[in-house]
């Protein structure tokens, strides 16, 4: 690959203040390649099956509680 991966997705994206993203990094270790960005400049690195059971458990409304606090 050449360069930064594009993200797939970016969380917010109604301004230019750096928001939340979600790469898949293909040059990365297979436990590394599922990415996502803060603003703040922190990372997440995860593998393909971390990354499904995340959102498995977002589908199954798991986390609500954790983000309607």
């Amino acid at each position: 690959m050449t360069g930064p991966p594009e993200p797939l997705a970016t969380f917010c994206g109604k301004c230019d203040c750096g928001c939340p993203q979600l790469f898949v990094d293909e040059s990365a270790p297979a436990e590394r390649r599922v990415v996502i960005t803060d603003d703040f400049g922190q990372r997440v690195e995860m593998s393909a099956d971390q990354s499904g059971s995340l959102i498995e458990e977002a589908k199954a409304g798991r986390l609500d509680a954790a983000v309607s606090a």
